[in-house]
């Protein structure tokens, strides 16, 4: 198992839907602001989750593409917390791309170090769980955006939007093994 590669891998099957949609829509989720972006993900997380609890699934998009959806809407709250909301879908397709890569780099590198220190602990876990982690990152960032940013003694939403990054790398690399 390597987990860089199989990392990767998930990487630029996600980038690729990202520049596909890029290419197709534009930059129209410039608009988004980072409560929106946060909601956008809580729904597809929370319908992984009723699929989970059901078994039952009445749309065609599985659970691995909604893995998908939730990684790449995390890179865009990080593009955004960044630049800032815009008024409009402007942004060039090389500067989206760059800042793709910047902060699927920035998520990579805090994955490596923390599967060093946990032992790759998420291959043993339930996916049902990571789904769990991702909804508990969600909630902290609710209540992030609530306060106004403001944290005491926390991370703050650029960790959390890093770790559902990571979580969704993990559920789709379980989910194809």
């Amino acid at each position: 198992m390597d987990t860089s590669k199989q990392y990767d891998d998930v990487i630029r099957k996600c980038r690729s839907l990202f520049t596909a949609k890029l290419k197709d829509y534009g930059a129209s989720w410039r608009i988004f602001r980072l409560s929106s972006l946060t909601d956008q993900i809580f729904i597809k997380a929370n319908r992984i989750r009723t699929i989970e609890n059901t078994g039952i699934q009445l749309v065609e998009d599985d659970i691995l593409s909604e893995f998908a959806g939730i990684l790449n809407y995390s890179v865009i709250a990080l593009i955004q917390n960044e630049l800032g909301t815009g008024q409009d879908g402007s942004l060039e397709f090389s500067k989206a791309a760059e800042l793709y890569d910047k902060f699927v780099l920035q998520a990579k590198d805090l994955m490596t170090k923390k599967n060093h220190d946990y032992s790759e602990s998420w291959r043993q876990m339930r996916i049902s769980s990571i789904t769990d982690l991702i909804l508990v990152k969600i909630l902290r960032l609710k209540q992030i955006e609530d306060n106004s940013g403001q944290v005491l003694v926390s991370e703050g939403a650029d960790a959390n939007y890093l770790d559902i990054i990571n979580y969704c790398v993990f559920a789709s690399i379980r989910l194809t093994e």
